[in-house]
């Protein structure tokens, strides 16, 4: 599985239909639980004045959620256009998206492009692409203060389900595929770029881990 096969697949899977779904559940509910045990254990430090960068941020809940929250700014990233257009729109209702940046594509090979921010988060987006250690080592040099993610537990039903979600997608002749990666080798690149693990809370089927400098 290329990385560039998986961004494709991604940018087909993720498509204007799922983006407005998920807008509109985004309005009437906000950011779901996990998501929100993020965004509150990234900024258990405070946000004001502070940048963000949201990787694969779909709609854009953290962005949003972090600006209301005080954060100066900063960049949305995704492979998926519609979901970017969505996270667009949503800040020009709300009136800030002249204060972030919106990049699309493959995070990793543009992320030379992306300045540093205090605060970056992945929100389920590990999970997505298949090279880990690049993924990681693209966005941890750009995390001043802390990096956020959330990541399928490496547990037996998991990694079965994920199994047959990927035959599946492989009979459809689908080329979007879902990775479950070691914690373990997740936690040594990170480590590598000088961030030690500062939060951790497993759920049913995500665990949400902050690493910090």
């Amino acid at each position: 599985m290329s990385c560039c096969a998986q961004c494709r697949g991604i940018e087909d899977m993720f498509g204007q239909r799922m983006a407005q779904r998920q807008l509109r559940q985004y309005r009437r509910k906000g950011p779901g639980a996990v998501t929100r045990r993020l965004i509150d254990a990234v900024a258990a430090d405070g946000v004001e004045g502070r940048t963000f960068l949201d990787v694969g941020g779909g709609v854009g809940a953290i962005q949003h959620e972090l600006m209301d929250r005080g954060a100066d700014g900063g960049t949305s990233a995704d492979a998926s256009p519609a979901y970017l257009a969505a996270a667009r729109a949503e800040a020009e209702a709300r009136g800030y998206a002249d204060r972030v940046t919106y990049l699309d594509g493959d995070f990793v090979e543009r992320a030379a492009e992306i300045e540093p921010a205090d605060m970056v988060t992945l929100d389920r987006v590990v999970c997505c692409y298949p090279d880990m250690p690049a993924m990681l080592g693209a966005a941890a040099p750009l995390a001043r203060r802390a990096l956020g993610l959330v990541l399928p537990r490496r547990i037996w039903f998991i990694r079965a389900g994920v199994t047959l979600v990927n035959l599946i997608q492989r009979l459809r002749r689908h080329p979007f595929r879902v990775f479950v990666h070691d914690p373990d080798e997740v936690a040594a690149v990170l480590k590598r770029h000088g961030l030690s693990r500062r939060y951790l809370r497993d759920g049913f089927l995500w665990r949400v881990v902050v690493f910090a400098r």
